[in-house]
């Protein structure tokens, strides 16, 4: 599949960027990475252990889930028609735009790129068919409406982040296409045909066509099979170009990293925030950040703009479906960020960055 710009404009990209993005081009504070590790090999927080939760709350949490994976579960979410002809025909000239597809799956188009976070695109979060978070608004963009897509970040190995499914689509569907992995999980990839992978540690970053790719930290945790806790790494990540920088979050609980993280490659045109699965708070704070947190980290961060992503899309916690969105607006309004500058879209909508 042809892509849609020259050598000649990557390579003045990339000038431009070495010259205009001093922050990016500077070694990054040694608090990013690398991610640390147990004595057994296993990743860490850089806070430490999470904390233990008493089985008085996570039981009857997971007998929740497994009855709402089941049920009928009405939309929160306004969703638009998509036909993916605007974005593949932007892929040409590349305004800075983001498309919410749904949950953390993110379409973003800057430095005459087009790159995905996260992808799903199947009907559940689950290792089965049959059972496991479903999938309750449809995406906003078929797969095969999208434009070429360059290269794909992946945070980290929970299903409903790391969906192998959609992965092998993207993969099938453009050999060309990079994916780009924290530490240990590019096997999973490659054992499923995917062989276009790079993993990186927190810290490092990879250039990509007039673009910077960076690993970044996020509080968080992995596991996706029997006994494999924090084996892979998790990440967030940084996009940095000429004229834009994006920050994606991925999962995370709130931390101090987003400072470091502004500190070093900051201020960010756009950052994507999870503001949804925080409830109970005895399992999910450590984790994940509930939307007031959400709106904590765009400011750390000193993003323009903030992008709510993480909610609606399946049924993963507690909380309400609609009431993520809500307080996110809430907590914007009344602080520094601003409520223009917190952005709930609707599913499949396009805005320019």
């Amino acid at each position: 599949m042809a892509r849609a710009h020259s050598s000649s404009s990557r390579i003045i990209a990339f000038v431009a960027m070495t010259l205009v993005s001093s922050a990016a081009a500077s070694p990054l504070d040694d608090t990013l990475g690398p991610a640390p590790r147990e004595e057994g090999g296993r990743f860490m927080n850089f806070a430490g252990a999470m904390p233990e939760v008493d089985a008085s709350v996570t039981l009857p949490f997971f007998v929740r889930r497994v009855a709402s994976s089941f049920a009928e579960i009405p939309s929160a979410l306004d969703r638009v028609p998509n036909d993916g002809a605007w974005l593949r025909e932007n892929a040409t000239h590349s305004e800075p735009t983001v498309t919410w597809i749904g949950h953390a799956t993110l379409l973003v188009q800057m430095g005459h790129l087009t790159f995905l976070t996260d992808p799903i695109w199947s009907d559940r979060a689950s290792p089965v068919s049959f059972a496991g978070p479903k999938r309750i608004v449809e995406p906003g963009v078929a797969i095969g409406d999208l434009p070429p897509i360059d290269f794909v970040v992946v945070s980290h190995n929970h299903y409903d982040h790391l969906d192998l499914p959609s992965l092998v689509t993207l993969s099938e569907r453009d050999p060309n296409t990079r994916f780009y992995v924290p530490l240990e999980n590019g096997d999973l990839l490659r054992e499923n045909g995917i062989d276009n992978v790079e993993e990186l540690d927190w810290g490092q970053h990879a250039e990509h066509e007039g673009v910077r790719v960076y690993c970044l930290p996020a509080q968080h945790w992995s596991k996706r099979g029997i006994g494999d806790d924090r084996q892979a790494l998790w990440s967030s990540w940084a996009v940095v170009g000429a004229e834009r920088k994006f920050f994606f979050a991925g999962d995370t609980g709130y931390f101090d990293g987003f400072t470091r993280i502004a500190k070093a490659l900051g201020p960010f045109d756009l950052a994507a925030v999870p503001i949804g699965a925080y409830e109970p708070t005895e399992m999910m704070k450590a984790s994940h950040m509930n939307p007031e947190e959400a709106v904590q980290a765009a400011i750390d961060l000193r993003a323009r703009a903030a992008v709510a992503m993480h909610y609606g899309t399946f049924k993963l916690s507690d909380e309400p479906l609609d009431e993520p969105a809500t307080r996110f607006k809430n907590a914007a309004s009344e602080g520094a960020l601003g409520n223009e500058a917190a952005w709930l879209l609707q599913i499949g909508e396009t805005r320019a960055f």
